[in-house]
């Protein structure tokens, strides 16, 4: 759905979701959303699509050091995971009248 004013898209996951990585190297993991660049359409997910870092030395770690860490992963591939199940999302008007995220599979309200 495109947004007349604002540009940057809705996303269907958010920071804290726990989520599942539909295709690539780690297909099958899960992990919870850390930080989502919403401009790029993507996201770093505790534990997922680990890569390996050389660090340069420095005052603190004199002999520099090899680090493994996270990296981005395109929001297009993780599917939130709700009681184990992952599930698709859609939004509706809850009882105040606000859009909120439901479950496709359960048609329950999701708590945000």
């Amino acid at each position: 759905m495109r947004r007349k004013f604002n540009k940057i898209p809705k996303l269907h996951v958010r920071k804290g979701d726990t989520v599942k990585v539909l295709s690539g190297n780690d297909k099958n993991k899960t992990g919870e959303i850390k930080v989502i660049n919403l401009t790029e359409g993507t996201a770093i997910v505790d534990g997922v699509n680990m890569v390996t870092k050389h660090r340069k030395p420095d005052a603190d770690n004199p002999n520099g050091s090899i680090v493994k860490l996270e990296a981005a992963i395109r929001v297009s591939k993780l599917q939130l995971v709700i009681n184990g199940e992952a599930t698709r999302i859609g939004r509706k008007r809850n009882e105040e009248g606000k859009l909120q995220r439901y479950s496709k599979k359960t048609g329950d309200f999701i708590k945000n």
